[in-house]
């Protein structure tokens, strides 16, 4: 008996080192974290001709995993190479001068170790704000099959511009206080990203948001503080707030609603009798991505969510035209 339990708890002993050394393992960075956030210049043929109208869009790509995202199923590089093409064919059309990408992958394993970041910079955005929030070995989901789970994720989100960025700040949000350990470890940053775009010799502040998907007071509590910084910057420059607010239109007690209410604050793209949907694009039926603009130094031109992405990602990209004053 004494022999059957000292076997049993050496097996102990060694199940517990052997989790230790795995998870340990699994939630160790890929990257150095100074690389976590850099203003890139590229070289790219560039062509500029907006007669003083710009566009910026806002576009969680899904790592273009199109609706596979999130779901338990194979996902081939055919996929993906797929998505690129039509992405880049869609972006080459509507032709903006900045676009604002969420969930965008650099080289990571599950989308087949493409620098999307850079896939689309080579559409002539020579100016570049890159912000990693998810740096891991091992990612536990889709929970099933384990064989998804491994290989290095590192994803994030992008400003790129065909002009000039400078004075670029990556602002990690608070985390959601009650997850386990084991799962805290594992996932994503939420982020702001905060640049200033210069346009007709103007600073223009963007502002690229992602906000918590899963758990509402930490997102209205992140909300609380992407407010504050918008209301801030507002009062001193042309300031446009974008991204996914993973806050739905048609829910009254979402923490948007407050944006919607605000004086002094233009929603692009956007009816609030009927919002135009930008998720999901298999079945679109919420809007939660959207373009908000300071009114008194920023003239709304137009807009509008840009169906013809398809299901490239599960988001539908939104974009506004707009005039400094």
């Amino acid at each position: 008996m004494k022999n059957l339990f000292r076997v049993l708890l050496k097996l102990l002993v060694l199940f517990l080192v052997a989790f230790l050394v795995f998870f340990f393992w699994a939630s160790s960075p890929t990257m150095d974290e100074n690389e976590y956030v850099k203003l890139i210049e590229n070289d790219y043929p560039l062509s500029v001709d907006n007669d003083s109208i710009y566009s910026i869009v806002t576009y969680n790509v899904g790592y273009l995993s199109g609706m596979t995202n999130n779901l338990p199923v194979a996902k081939p590089k055919k996929l993906f190479d797929d998505n690129l093409k039509k992405v880049k064919t869609e972006l080459t059309k509507v032709n903006p001068d900045i676009i604002a990408f969420q969930e965008i992958d650099y080289n990571a394993s599950r989308s087949y170790e493409v620098n999307q970041e850079d896939e689309f910079a080579k559409l002539g955005y020579n100016y570049v704000a890159k912000g990693v929030n998810w740096d891991e070995r091992y990612v536990p989901f889709p929970y099933w099959p384990p064989s998804m789970h491994f290989g290095k994720i590192i994803s994030g989100q992008s400003v790129l511009s065909k002009y000039k960025l400078k004075d670029y700040e990556r602002i990690v949000l608070e985390r959601v206080p009650d997850n386990p350990f084991y799962r805290d470890a594992l996932y994503l940053e939420r982020l702001v990203q905060v640049v200033k775009v210069v346009l007709e010799g103007k600073e223009v502040i963007v502002i690229n948001i992602h906000l918590e998907a899963f758990d509402k007071p930490t997102r209205t509590r992140q909300f609380d503080y992407v407010l504050n910084l918008f209301n801030k910057y507002r009062e001193s420059y042309p300031t446009i707030l974008l991204g996914d607010f993973n806050s739905r239109a048609r829910d009254k007690d979402a923490v948007i609603q407050e944006m919607f209410k605000m004086n002094g604050v233009g929603n692009a793209a956007f009816n609030s009798d009927n919002p135009a949907n930008t998720f999901d694009t298999k079945d679109l039926y919420e809007r939660i991505d959207y373009i908000f603009y300071s009114k008194n130094s920023i003239d709304y031109v137009g807009g509008g969510v840009l169906n013809d992405f398809g299901q490239a990602s599960d988001h539908l990209p939104v974009e506004m035209k707009f005039k400094l004053k």
